[in-house]
């Protein structure tokens, strides 16, 4: 579902280049955990694939479903599957979170030239995704994140990506933040969109995710490569040993 060859990128301001030739393939199906100490190139990486305009791709190549993801405009690439869930998710004040998610919806099914959704059919899923993943009427009505905790903005996002149903989703330290309720309520919503037909990254600094969400694979990231990979027990090698022999491999 997801190749990434020999992938280079930089910070388009300064052209500090972060990424120095990462490949990486995610198969449909398949949970990839992505470790590494601060600065390794994670967030970059969740943020190149975003299409995000601060970086720039200098070398190599994204492949989504078999398309050149680096051709496709950030709309198109949500359009077609992508989803990244942030670190810092941002606050909109003004517009109801309701109907940030009613707008998200229906400009993908528009994307994709599928009907818009009716309104009794929209409540119906929005009702069932976020009473999974308590999220209340109240926070609904109130502005995207606008004065939502940590745990309710990490809720939110997640109720955006199951209302979106992307194919691949990328989470970037979703676990940041979130005390161990929160924690357990994120998870178990990112648990309940694992399928055959769906693969995800996820990017975290600690176990106590993957303790949650089991990944099938885990690599290290470090000074914007991969230089390990492995099963999930290469994150409790992790979280015992540190990322030390892995820098000095790197560099």
């Amino acid at each position: 579902m997801l190749e990434i060859k020999n992938l280079h990128a930089r910070i388009a301001e300064d052209h500090t280049e972060i990424l120095h030739g990462v490949d990486l393939t995610v198969n449909a199906g398949e949970v990839h955990a992505i470790m590494g100490p601060n600065g390794s190139g994670k967030s970059t990486l969740s943020y190149v694939l975003a299409g995000k305009d601060d970086y720039e791709v200098t070398e190599g190549e994204v492949l989504f479903n078999g398309r050149n993801m680096l051709d496709m405009s950030p709309d198109e690439r949500a359009a077609a599957g992508m989803f990244l869930a942030f670190q810092y998710p941002i606050e909109i004040p003004g517009v109801a979170t309701m109907e940030f998610l009613k707008t998200a919806m229906n400009a993908q099914r528009k994307a994709r030239g599928e009907p818009q959704l009716s309104i009794p059919d929209f409540m119906k899923r929005v009702k069932e995704a976020a009473g999974f993943l308590n999220v209340s009427m109240d926070m609904l009505k109130r502005p995207l994140n606008v004065g939502f905790s940590g745990g309710e903005k990490k809720r939110a996002e997640i109720l955006q990506m199951s209302l979106l149903e992307p194919k691949l989703c990328v989470l970037d330290e979703t676990d940041s933040g979130l005390d161990i309720d929160a924690l357990r309520i994120v998870s178990d919503g990112v648990n309940k969109l694992r399928g055959p037909d769906r693969a995800m990254v996820v990017i975290t600094h600690y176990q106590r995710l993957l303790d949650h969400i089991v990944p099938d694979v885990v690599h290290v990231l470090s000074k914007g490569r991969i230089v390990k990979t492995g099963d999930k027990d290469l994150a409790l090698e992790l979280e015992k040993n540190g990322y030390a022999d892995y820098v000095d491999a790197a560099a």
